[in-house]
């Protein structure tokens, strides 16, 4: 997908900076021909030497620096480029090619490059927050440049809020997504749940689980990119919603067995990702629950079993569904594959590094109703998702 494509990346002096040799890494093992462009406010926080050795290119720091004899530099990146994507992004150079500035390297290789720009923010919250730097997203967004959102966390100042650098994987995908050009998924309805749900004690406590939502999004992300029309149904999640999908946010069992029944039946695939909770408290206090000298008990509920309900109202839909296991991996999946009318079942151990809640890998086993199964390597969230598309379109055929 990246193989011979001209990426730059352009770094700009923020903390997030060393991050970015890992993303460099991972565009060069895909095959893209990456070439690194630095602020001098950059250098202060990573060297150009660790960018050079990974990237294999020559590293820009200075406007007039030349690559041959008659080579202006700015202008031959520019050229070259099928993607530019700067991160971090800081809030000065939102600001200058919001404003048309170009002077340093960077800025003028942005305003002399018809490629695409792919803005990845990190900084302070108080400053992401700041109406002019917000504006000047707008206002960059407006003229086609693409952003990534933050992520909300502590930030490396001390402050907790929106502003960290994105996972290098979700970078990656976003980048990968320019480069992807197959739209085999036109004229056909996802229905994808995702992350978990909260079953409420009282107004303050809930049951809930270790859920991100990452493989639901990066999901509903993929699908979109290949044409689809996509619903997601998701629990509380901290991942920014992708682009053009139809969103519908949830809290419970019940509000995501709802949302799911009011939806079904316009989607050609399901695939429910989402963990939900399977008891939730016989009844909710409208106050909160004082501590006593005594213990706690709770009485519980089943909840609904919404792939069961799909299951057994799929008619000609491909249901897909996912088994995170402790123990037992391939016989519990099989078991939840025939007990639930199921096309595909993925499956994955969660005990194994790399394949847990919230990492951004995953190592899945599909099983399919046949009995066979198809062991897949660790790889990205991003490309488990469209190794399960691809699985989904010769299911639907």
């Amino acid at each position: 997908m990246l193989t011979n494509k001209c990426i730059i990346v352009g770094i700009t002096g923020g903390i997030a900076a060393y991050k970015i040799p890992d993303l460099v890494s991972k565009l060069v093992k895909a095959g893209a021909d990456v070439h690194v462009i630095m602020t001098e406010s950059a250098t202060h926080f990573i060297t150009p030497l660790t960018l050079r050795t990974i990237s294999r290119n020559p590293v820009t720091t200075q406007m007039f620096e030349t690559s041959g004899p008659w080579d202006v530099r700015h202008i031959s990146l520019a050229d070259r480029a099928d993607l530019i994507v700067v991160t971090p992004a800081t809030a000065n150079i939102i600001g200058k090619v919001r404003g048309g500035l170009a002077d340093d390297i960077l800025s003028t290789t942005i305003m002399a490059s018809q490629a695409p720009v792919i803005f990845a923010p990190a900084m302070n919250v108080h400053m992401y927050e700041n109406s002019i730097v917000q504006d000047n997203i707008r206002s960059l967004k407006a003229y086609g440049y693409h952003f990534i959102e933050p992520d909300s966390g502590r930030l490396a100042c001390g402050y907790e809020g929106k502003g960290r650098l994105p996972d290098v994987e979700v970078i990656y995908d976003n980048i990968a997504s320019f480069f992807s050009t197959s739209q085999d998924l036109t004229d056909r309805t996802f229905l994808i749940t995702a992350g978990p749900t909260r079953e409420f004690i009282d107004p303050i406590r809930f049951i809930t689980n270790r859920s991100t939502g990452k493989m639901g999004y990066a999901l509903a992300s993929a699908a979109k990119q290949r044409g689809a029309r996509v619903i997601l149904v998701s629990g509380p999640v901290n991942i920014p919603v992708p682009d053009g999908v139809t969103f519908i946010p949830v809290q419970s069992a019940g509000e995501m067995f709802q949302a799911v029944k009011e939806n079904y039946q316009s989607a050609d695939v399901i695939i429910k990702t989402a963990a939900v909770a399977d008891y939730t408290p016989k009844s909710t206090s409208k106050t909160k629950l004082k501590k006593g000298d005594d213990g706690l008990t709770l009485e519980l509920d089943r909840t609904q079993d919404i792939l069961r309900y799909l299951g057994e109202n799929k008619e000609d839909r491909v249901l897909v569904g996912f088994a995170a296991e402790t123990d037992n991996l391939i016989e519990n999946a099989q078991k939840k594959i025939q007990n639930k009318n199921l096309d595909l079942i993925v499956a994955n151990d969660v005990t194994v590094p790399g394949a847990g809640f919230g990492a951004d890998t995953n190592i899945v086993k599909f099983l399919y109703r046949d009995g066979h199964i198809e062991e897949m390597d660790k790889m990205s969230k991003g490309d488990v998702a469209h190794c399960i598309l691809d699985r989904v379109i010769n299911l639907n055929r």
